[in-house]
């Protein structure tokens, strides 16, 4: 729950003005062979990608191979302010790495009393321990001003082993999923990438996405720019340089699903390297 905590938090602010960054930063996306390994940041963080706040949960990371089947991470290890694992590239074809988390937060009062659902739950006991976060079953039936919001994320990243392959980047039909036009592992600095927004399935038209480059600590300005899809959920990105850069696109709709919740809020992150012409 304390992962779904973080990632709300961050989903209710607009990413622009967000102090707080959910990423994930790979060692590479382009890689020769199949005796390749990649090793990633997780973090979360005031500057991207300068890991200066809380670490990356990685209990959640999930690795999808070139063929869509399972695979897995190594050497996973959480400090201080970040976490780092490897996933080595045995297979040729773009792979899939990230975390998908959903669940229902918000809040209603008994007797007056607000009481929270989801989040890092009570206070720390004497023995350092929370007790557990309350969950949409815990709410009495004598509550009042129940306002709950079903809450999905995900943050993906995706590194290619000799040619880039497309089974990765098909989508699933559920929540907000970035499928891209342009390959993630082909982006060019001065070339338009397009990437494709859904929502289950269908076309995210109007979406506002926020695109960052990394290494604010060594600037004065963010550089963040608001970009929005057009009516086909295509959103077209120039790359004024080379580097790492941190897309996200949120939204906030009725669709809920979830028992009792009334809006959901949606989100999509990724960590794209363009590179040199």
């Amino acid at each position: 729950m304390k992962r779904l905590a973080i990632a709300a938090a961050l989903l209710a602010l607009p990413a622009a003005v967000s102090a707080h960054r959910m990423w994930m930063l790979p060692s590479g996306t382009i890689f020769s062979g199949t005796d390749s390994w990649v090793t990633v940041d997780s973090a979360i963080s005031n500057d991207l990608f300068y890991a200066d706040h809380q670490p990356g949960r990685i209990e959640q990371v999930k690795v999808w191979q070139p063929d869509g089947t399972p695979g897995r991470i190594q050497n996973g290890s959480t400090g201080r302010y970040r976490s780092v694992f490897d996933v080595q590239l045995d297979k040729p074809g773009t792979w899939k790495l990230g975390t998908e988390m959903s669940g229902v937060m918000g809040s209603f009062k008994v007797d007056g009393v607000e009481k929270r659902v989801g989040g890092r739950g009570g206070p720390p006991g004497p023995n350092g321990q929370r007790t557990p976060p309350l969950t949409v079953a815990d709410i009495p039936a004598n509550a009042t001003d129940v306002a709950l919001t079903e809450v999905s994320n995900r943050n993906e990243i995706f590194v290619t082993a000799g040619e880039p392959t497309n089974t990765v980047l098909k989508p699933t039909g559920k929540g907000l999923e970035f499928v891209p036009v342009t390959h993630p592992d082909e982006l060019v600095a001065g070339e338009i990438a397009r990437f494709r927004f859904l929502v289950d399935g269908k076309p995210a038209a109007g979406l506002k996405v926020t695109v960052i480059p990394g290494g604010k600590r060594y600037r004065n300005a963010e550089g963040a720019r608001e970009l929005t899809t057009g009516a086909d959920g295509v959103l077209a990105v120039d790359w004024p340089a080379a580097g790492m850069y941190w897309l996200n696109a949120t939204l906030t709709d009725a669709k809920a699903t979830a028992p009792r919740a009334t809006q959901r809020r949606l989100g999509y992150t990724t960590t794209l390297e363009v590179m040199t012409p």
